[in-house]
């Protein structure tokens, strides 16, 4: 079997350090009209992250990018030297916002994804703080989803069901989890998540079965 380089080691860790260390030390990239902004501040550090992902991911991976579609599962990617693929999903997270619920991915998307064992799905998560015009990261967390516990994550009813951290606020990270096993208690959630999705649906043609007889009775 071959050896994951990243997550079977602190490499992880390392990764986290570089980011941090990078973003913090970047010149003040927020305006008056911008600090305000959640997405213009995302935006901006996503940006930081794409110019400088090859020093980022440094000896510890080759073929990096950031060139991916407007709906693509990631905004980077990156190969260790073992040949994982990793495509990392950045989320930006401001810490004195009360509540904020960010879409991962796709059930569906991710469970073709992982059919192949070296790949990884990552959420770069970076949490800063907004003073002034200056933006300063508190913390980075660099894991693949299933080392996110079920306990902090949701299913949200778009397409086959899109994976959510429930409230950034709250995260629980078990490190080392196994993939078998997060991913057997996604499929046993969404077991109960489908039929309560088939009893709003039925809800809602009963609802617009009365709509239609109304519009159907009336008189022009």
């Amino acid at each position: 079997m071959k050896h994951n380089t990243i997550f079977s080691t602190d490499n992880y860790k390392k990764l986290e350090s570089r980011v941090l260390t990078l973003l913090n030390s970047q010149p003040d990239f927020l305006s008056i009209a911008t600090r305000n902004s959640t997405r213009a501040v995302g935006d901006a550090i996503q940006d930081i992250l794409s110019e400088n992902l090859p020093n980022i991911v440094g000896d510890l991976g080759i073929n990096t990018t950031a060139e991916f579609a407007r709906r693509a599962m990631a905004d980077l990617a990156f190969n260790d030297n073992s040949g994982f693929y990793y495509v990392v999903d950045v989320k930006t997270h401001r810490l004195d916002t009360a509540f904020n619920m960010p879409n991962l991915t796709s059930v569906e998307r991710l469970s073709r994804f992982y059919e192949d064992n070296n790949n990884y799905f990552v959420i770069l998560k970076i949490d800063y703080s907004v003073e002034g015009t200056s933006a300063t990261v508190k913390k980075v967390t660099f894991i693949p989803i299933e080392y996110l516990s079920w306990d902090c994550l949701t299913l949200g009813a778009l397409g086959w069901g899109q994976i959510q951290i429930a409230n950034s606020n709250f995260i629980k990270v078990l490190p080392g989890n196994s993939r078998k096993k997060w991913m057997l208690e996604m499929c046993e959630r969404l077991f109960v998540f489908y039929p309560l999705e088939i009893t709003k649906i039925k809800g809602r043609i009963d609802r617009f079965k009365k709509v239609y007889e109304y519009w159907n009775s009336v008189q022009e």
